[in-house]
């Protein structure tokens, strides 16, 4: 008995020593080099709450990813009626359908094998035959609809991911919410205006061929040339004045280039004027393409557009190999840093609005995590100078297996990387408060038992296994609660349900097995005659 006893002791040793293991960078910064090296670096992760800076929820436009990848097939479908001889008078995208109105005597059959063969995600969704003439209206499919609204989503969250990592905010959260939406949160960070465009940029970049054979003034009057668009952007040789101008640019529909082809995004300083350019590479199928654009395109204007809006449009002088080309405008230092991430990171699929906006300032986390501190120490204090009066020795059983209770936790959302927040520390305190009733309830069933004329150690046997199932239960049904908060809660919910969760586990633990190891040892090894309860 005594050697089970002592393998009993061991194990709750192990793993109080693991908590304190995890714990030790959370306590402090004076560890060993060799530790440094080889073990656990990770402290216990704040919450922005606790630790300062921006809390943003943004929503996922994802009608705008549908209609995107709509706008790519309505291109895509006139290439291949041109391809296969079908003859059309229209054919363009409004909104979430593409409308096509075929020549007298083309069957709307012919369309349909085309778009079986070739694009089986669209289909009719209505059509009409009127003095000879067919016209339908085609969309994607339902299934296409919700996968593309859910890969849009997905995108984007990684998208933002990669943006904020090469941002350099150490420990962000960036997680879905919903359907459509994201949380991002960004401890320290003050300046949240960079941040919000930083992170809401969509970063489509495009390369268009300026046309320069139509009359831009007439363009202007509304009589833009079919394939072509109005753009706007910047215009002249920078400076202030030149960053509030709006330069119209008539240019070709059809992108030549796009941001996917790009391998890297770096910021440059001019050598003539100092200012702040973007140096992009492309890879090497965007090379070859860029190349190819560049020797068919001599002495023509090639569009540089991002997000809707020329930066600049040089002319092509001459063939350009090597993959390499340039983006400026009138960029300051950060504009230009952060136009290189969100090009590195990639494009958004679809735009993102900004529902919900909080800063939180360091010194009213600090505050708040002073306050924590506080709330948690005053509350186990109280707890261990009742249970010692009440409980006499027992009483400081029940208190070492509090502290334990507490390392244990702690230790573990060190180790699982959990954050902690401030309704996380008000679950600790409720923890403290469950851990503690665990061992009123044992106590006090002990008492009865003592009462009734038992020896001690029938006392302690009945009074654990008589009180373990009303524990338990009690236990139970508030995980079932915490884990449902979790899993449906917003940020705080869930900061409050996952030390909630870990405490109660751990307090099932200290209350039945290592309070149980100190009774054993002293019933059955020491053979007491009466115990201090």
């Amino acid at each position: 008995m005594f050697r089970s006893i002592k393998v009993q002791a061991a194990i709750a040793a192990t793993i109080c020593l693991a908590g304190l293991f995890y714990l030790a960078p959370s306590l402090t910064d004076n560890l060993p080099s060799f530790w440094k090296e080889h073990l656990t670096k990770e402290k216990i992760h704040l919450g922005l709450d606790l630790r300062g800076g921006t809390h943003l929820v943004l929503e996922v436009d994802t009608d705008k990813a549908v209609e995107s990848t709509l706008e790519r097939a309505a291109n895509n479908l006139k290439e291949t009626l041109m391809e296969n001889k079908v003859r059309f008078r229209s054919l363009e995208r409004k909104k979430d359908k593409i409308s096509i109105e075929l020549y007298e005597g083309v069957s709307a059959a012919v369309l349909d094998n085309i778009l079986r063969e070739h694009y089986p995600d669209l289909e009719v969704a209505s059509s009409e035959t009127a003095s000879g003439k067919e016209t339908a209206s085609l969309r994607f499919k339902v299934k296409r609809t919700t996968e593309l609204k859910k890969l849009a989503v997905e995108q984007s969250l990684e998208t933002i991911r990669n943006r904020v990592d090469q941002f350099g905010v150490s420990e962000p959260e960036i997680i879905p919410e919903g359907i459509d939406r994201i949380i991002v949160q960004l401890p320290g960070i003050k300046d949240t205006a960079r941040a919000k465009n930083l992170i809401g940029k969509t970063a489509m970049l495009e390369f268009k061929i300026v046309d320069d054979e139509h009359s831009l003034d007439e363009a202007l009057k509304g009589n833009v040339p079919e394939g072509d668009t109005l753009i706007y952007g910047s215009g002249g040789s920078g400076g202030e004045a030149d960053r509030r101008a709006s330069v119209p640019y008539l240019v070709k529909n059809k992108a030549l280039l796009t941001g996917d082809s790009l391998e890297s995004a770096q910021v440059k300083i001019g050598d003539r004027f100092g200012d702040s350019y973007i140096a992009i590479k492309f890879n090497s199928q965007g090379a070859t393409d860029f190349e190819r654009i560049t020797s068919e395109n001599v002495k023509k204007r090639l569009a540089i557009v991002l997000d809707g809006k020329v930066h600049s449009a040089p002319v092509i002088q001459e063939r350009i190999a090597g993959g390499q080309a340039s983006i400026t405008g009138s960029f300051t230092m950060d504009e230009a840093k952060d136009l290189a991430i969100v090009l590195r990171a990639g494009a958004l699929p679809a735009p993102v609005n900004i529902l919900e906006e909080r800063t939180v300032g360091p010194s009213l986390g600090q505050d708040s995590i002073d306050k924590g501190i506080w709330s948690v120490f005053i509350g186990a204090m109280l707890v261990i100078v009742f249970m010692a009066i009440y409980y006499n020795l027992s009483g400081l059983v029940a208190d070492a297996a509090l502290l334990l209770n507490i390392i244990i936790l702690l230790g573990t959302l060190a180790a699982f990387r959990a954050t902690l927040t401030i309704p996380g520390i008000a679950g600790i305190v409720l923890t403290i408060g469950m851990a503690v009733d665990a061992n009123v309830l044992i106590f006090e069933r002990i008492r009865e038992e003592l009462r009734g004329g038992k020896t001690v150690r029938a006392a302690v046997e009945a009074g654990y296994s008589r009180a373990f199932a009303t524990v338990l239960d009690s236990h139970v049904t508030t995980l079932i609660a915490a884990l449902f908060l979790f899993q449906f809660g917003t940020g705080p919910i869930k900061g409050f349900a996952v030390t909630l969760s870990i405490g109660i586990v751990v307090s099932l633990f200290t209350a039945f097995y290592a309070t149980r190891i100190v009774f054993d040892f002293f019933v059955l090894n020491k053979k007491i005659k009466r115990l201090s309860i």
